[in-house]
């Protein structure tokens, strides 16, 4: 469907010259969101897409689609203190996951707020099981309020802390806690006041010792990251005496009273292991695997239980706790996705996931040596039959890239959408996706590309290598066609966040390779990206474009700046979401604005924004409806018909 007239954005003339380049940004004015030129902007695009999506086909099939594989419900693995097992469980028909203590429902985002805006951001019991501390947050902004509740009872205990962002919490007894906003970790008394401990810059995180003896704060930003250890068995929770942890990128201490520590080497990470109070006087314990990337680990009574990625998939390690020497695997269920280990005594629990199953719980047993199924997901449901196909493309500079490809069987060119991520040290890893699943139903692929700066690779991909993520994400398009999986005619992109800046930017570096693309909050303007949502935080992935050098490498691939005139560029969707924190909608009106103008293709561009939702989570409904119209869109841009 070609769109005839666009809505006008008047283009501006301005022209910054920055570290010696004349750089235009004809769409300044769309960055203020309160302007009365915006706000008409903005409405007229909306009635744009409304009426665009309301003829898209299919579209009301693929939602009611997702919404049924997503009935399959959610579980996590349980959290123990002192006896009481804390859990979150989705079932299906409910919107969002419902937090239980010991079976019984505490938190439930739906009862608090039927219109299904609000979302539990995080949950951190006490040492002793009896209070659990939660955050709230609505409308999809991720900053709410930090609640303390009875854990038998579901009681709210004295008033909340306003203004949370993801606080990380860490609880001294069931009387305190640690907790940090606004930069600041304090010591709160339930139902009391705060005291302000130590400044914490950039992204913070707190882990507190299970004999509650050892504080580990550590906090990441545009400076790198930085880890100290707090000594909690002397001077006032207020003022405990704390030191720095060097050359080390995240800590936490074990079971065992051990400081483990992930160290950063040439191959990889590192797990050393020190006595906390000589953190520096420590000893690999497991060198670095180039080939399978360290993602978690716990302590158990007798060994260290190590979960790695190898070749894209999670894989579960046994090892001796004194010497690190390797003791065996522990089978799994298949090639799929592990969440974080959750210990107790000889016992951890785990998720597991893959492409065509829902997440289940599983529990390793120190003494059987072996996993076993411990809850399945709430729901069986009927999937489609998918085949999984693992090809490898060649960057152009000799750099072997992986590509998985879902599709149902039998061969030919067939509408594929192409996806990938690749930006900090995320991997791409085989988990449920109700839309995904929708798509290769209805006839489609899906091919993931593993490039450069996901998990294992962030440091090839980073800052003035970011191109090199770029090419490998055109060599997996390339090869996708070459090979006969699809054509420049059926080939869609997908990104989101950063994935929507990839995508972007291949879009604009080589718009012959694509048929249509949508990009979902992504990241566009990369010369002024630090100036709104987290991108502050973003400068040790991206670089500043207040360095020089950096300033030329962003300014190379940022896709607002790569939008030229008379080009035919596929049909491209950008999404965007009036709650997000974390990408400004900024980025998707100027990049809408300068595409409507330049392109001479025949696809239309589009923006779709979404009130009352924001970049993280979401009902179960609105994710389903975002899914149909991306799914649509790229569809009907593809020529998948159903």
């Amino acid at each position: 469907m070609r769109v005839t007239a666009y809505p006008r954005a008047e283009r501006g003339d301005l022209v910054e010259v920055l570290h010696g380049r004349p750089v235009a940004d004809p769409y300044r004015w769309l960055e203020d969101a309160a302007s009365a030129a915006t706000a008409r902007w903005s409405a007229e695009q909306d009635a744009l897409w409304r009426a665009h999506a309301a003829g898209l086909p299919g579209r009301e099939a693929l939602r009611e689609r997702a919404l049924a594989l997503a009935d399959a419900g959610t579980v996590t693995a349980p959290v123990r203190r002192a006896g009481r097992e804390f859990a979150l469980r989705r079932l299906p028909g409910r919107p969002h996951p419902v937090l239980y203590a010991d079976g019984r429902a505490i938190v439930d985002p739906a009862l608090l707020d039927p219109g299904g805006t609000t979302v539990l951001d995080s949950w951190d019991p006490s040492p002793e099981g009896t209070r659990v501390a939660v955050q709230l947050s609505r409308d999809g902004t991720e900053v709410g309020d930090l609640h303390v509740l009875d854990a038998g009872t579901g009681d709210v205990l004295g008033p909340p802390v306003p203004g949370c962002r993801h606080a990380p919490v860490a609880w001294i007894c069931e009387d305190a806690f640690y907790y940090v906003r606004d930069q600041w970790m304090r010591v709160r008394r339930v139902g009391g006041e705060d005291t302000a401990v130590l400044r914490v810059r950039g992204v913070p995180g707190l882990g507190i010792s299970h004999d509650g003896n050892w504080l580990v704060i550590s906090s990441a930003g545009p400076g790198g990251t930085g880890l100290r250890l707090a000594d909690l068995r002397h001077g006032s929770p207020a003022a405990p005496p704390s030191r720095p942890v060097p050359h080390a990128l995240a800590a936490a201490v074990g079971r065992d009273g051990r400081l483990y520590l992930a160290v950063p080497e040439r191959d990889g990470l590192a797990l050393a292991v020190a006595d906390p109070r000589r953190p520096r006087e420590r000893r690999t314990l497991l060198p670095p695997d180039p080939e399978a990337p360290l993602a978690d680990f716990t302590v158990l009574a007798e060994t260290l239980l190590v979960s790695r990625l190898r070749d894209g998939a999670g894989e579960l390690l046994r090892h001796d706790r004194e010497s690190g020497a390797y003791l065996g695997s522990v089978a799994l269920p298949g090639r799929g996705t592990l969440g974080r280990l959750s210990a107790e005594g000889d016992s951890a629990w785990f998720t597991y996931t893959d492409t065509l199953t829902p997440p289940q719980v599983w529990r390793y047993d120190g003494g059987a040596e072996a996993a076993s199924l411990w809850e399945d997901s709430p729901a069986r449901i009927g999937l489609p039959e998918v085949r999984t196909h693992v090809l490898t493309a060649t960057s152009p500079d000799g750099t072997p890239v992986r590509v998985t490809v879902l599709a149902p069987p039998g061969a030919g060119p067939r509408p594929t959408i192409l996806h990938g991520y690749g930006g900090f040290g995320l991997p791409m890893t085989p988990s449920y996706a109700p839309d995904s699943l929708a798509w290769i139903e209805a006839g489609g692929a899906l091919a993931i590309a593993h490039v450069r700066g996901d998990a294992g690779s962030r440091s090839q991909g980073v800052g003035a290598h970011r191109m090199r993520t770029l090419e490998d994400f055109l060599a997996a398009a390339r090869l996708l066609i070459d090979d006969g999986w699809t054509s420049p005619d059926r080939l869609g992109l997908w990104g989101e966040s950063n994935g929507g800046l990839l995508a972007a930017a291949a879009l604009t570096r080589s718009p012959e390779l694509f048929a249509a693309a949508v990009c979902v909050a992504p990241l566009l303007d990369m010369v002024r990206y630090e100036r709104s949502g987290l991108g502050p935080l973003w400068t040790a992935e991206y670089g500043s474009a207040s360095d020089p050098a950096a300033f030329h490498h962003l300014l190379a691939y940022s896709p607002y700046h790569r939008v030229r005139p008379g080009t035919r560029y596929p049909a491209v969707l950008l999404a965007s979401f009036g709650g997000d924190t974390r990408v400004d909608p900024l980025h998707a009106r100027k990049m809408c604005a300068a595409l409507q103008r330049a392109t001479s293709g025949d696809g239309p561009i589009l923006l779709r924004h979404e009130s009352g939702v924001g970049h993280g989570d979401r009902a179960t409904g609105t994710a389903a409806g975002l899914a149909a119209d991306l799914l649509a869109f790229l569809a009907a841009g593809t020529g998948l018909s159903r």
